[in-house]
């Protein structure tokens, strides 16, 4: 069926030999040498090496590109986030309504826990690939309860056992409690929102967790938040966190820790001043770098929007040339230098410091000698070709791995936890001059 669609789309001046040869192609006579997935590699250099019939490989091109753009993309983007938030904060992705299409959410959540991020809101990618699935309760929820009166049921048994609570006039005596330590009017709690989090808490009682800003952070969903988590912990129940979509994000989580610690000092309740804090709204770089300078107290950050669609570059210029044929080397010349190729197959070596931090990665023909720990080498530049200068490596460690030959898969596959443990193991050994954001080496 494909090969008749390729005769109908195709010149009707085709040969049906070149009709005869496709219906009997496969990928046998193809070789995949790769970086191991998760690799950090530096830039301009080859980190997939096809083998095989002209034909046959240039048929891959598109569809290898495809693959790997995007993927080392949100890879990357990720891994800026992760850099920025540091290794103690939870990052959650939540790109699923902002991504490219299901297709692209998908690969979104998967090659963004590669990077380094934690959990997805996307339940399809955890069931497909495992991911940990992690979300948050909905303005729409808390805005759907408009009354006390909503609250059905109304009681909670203890963690304990014993006879059932009404949770709700358990939390509205709290609720004058709470108001009166934080200096705010009961009269400002939205009684809306305060039903939407008892009901909340009756059927999550081991997992309540509080939106505080649909209606006002300070005077109504804080205290309304804190009156219901009193009201379980009597009960023998804690609260998991807060979450927090609008406004001055890191002065807001920095008041709400304060207000915890209060409520936790006031009540006896030791645990309250650590309920988790979680942040979202249209996160960026830009966002955690300010979390950091003003010291916020936001525990998890979900991305969505700046993490999936990679505003900063949309695209990553990965190429797939031609740079031998027949075992003659290839050479793309061209008026754009940026765009010429450095001809014949070639091996990649990743050299490290006596720190053991990655400096270069080197590019040597198939057929030189491949460089030595503590042995001098003479290399150039990509862009400084004219010029050479000399490196002493503490470490050699050739970068490619065979994964695909004679129609068959060589290499053991990694798991997907595997592949991002790499990843950040690679991460982890740039020097800070390499990682660093702004101006990197």
């Amino acid at each position: 069926a494909d090969v008749a669609y390729l005769r109908s789309v195709l010149p009707s001046t085709t040969e049906d030999a070149f009709f005869d040869y496709l219906a009997t192609l496969d990928t046998s006579e193809v070789t995949v040498s790769a970086v191991p997935e998760g690799s950090v590699v530096f830039a301009k250099v080859p980190f997939l090496q096809v083998k095989g019939p002209l034909l046959v490989v240039q048929l891959l091109e598109t569809t290898l590109l495809c693959l790997v753009s995007y993927a080392s993309l949100v890879a990357t983007n990720a891994a800026r986030f992760r850099l920025l938030a540091g290794p103690d904060v939870k990052l959650m992705e939540i790109g699923l309504r902002r991504a490219q299409g299901p297709d692209g959410a998908l690969s979104a959540s998967k090659y963004s826990y590669i990077g380094g991020f934690d959990s997805t809101s996307n339940i399809l990618a955890g069931k497909l690939y495992g991911i940990p699935v992690r979300g948050t309760i909905a303005h729409s929820f808390v805005m759907s309860f408009t009354s006390l009166e909503e609250v059905q049921p109304r009681e909670l048994l203890p963690l304990a056992g014993g006879e059932p609570v009404d949770l709700l006039a358990s939390a509205q005596s709290w609720l004058r409690q709470v108001c009166e330590l934080l200096q705010t009017p009961p009269e400002k709690a939205n009684r809306g929102e305060l039903a939407a989090f008892v009901s909340y808490a009756i059927t999550f009682p081991r997992d309540f967790q509080g939106l505080l800003d649909t209606y006002c952070v300070r005077r109504s969903g804080l205290p309304n938040f804190c009156a219901v988590a009193l009201a379980l912990h009597e009960l023998g129940y804690r609260a998991i966190g807060v979450r927090l979509d609008s406004g001055d994000l890191a002065r807001q989580s920095k008041e709400v820790r304060q207000a915890l610690r209060a409520c936790g000092a006031h009540f006896q309740v030791p645990w309250f001043e650590s309920i988790s804090i979680a942040v979202s709204n249209d996160i960026s770089e830009q966002s955690l770098e300010e979390f950091s300078k003003e010291e916020s107290e936001i525990d998890v950050i979900g991305v969505g929007t700046n993490l999936v669609t990679c505003p900063l570059q949309p695209s990553l210029g990965c190429v797939y040339k031609l740079v031998e044929v027949n075992g003659s080397p290839c050479l793309k010349l061209t008026e754009d230098e940026e765009k010429m190729t450095i001809p014949g197959t070639k091996t990649i070596y990743r050299l490290y410091d006596a720190a053991g931090h990655p400096f270069m990665d080197l590019m040597a023909l198939e057929e030189e000698p491949s460089p030595r720990a503590g042995q001098e080498v003479t290399i150039r530049v990509l862009g400084r070709l004219g010029e050479t200068s000399k490196v002493v490596p503490a470490t050699v460690e050739p970068l490619h791995r065979t994964y695909f030959r004679d129609g068959q898969v060589c290499e053991p596959l990694p798991s997907l936890p595997e592949v991002r443990t790499h990843a950040q193991t690679s991460l982890s050994l740039l020097s800070p001059a390499h990682r660093r954001l702004h101006d990197p080496q």
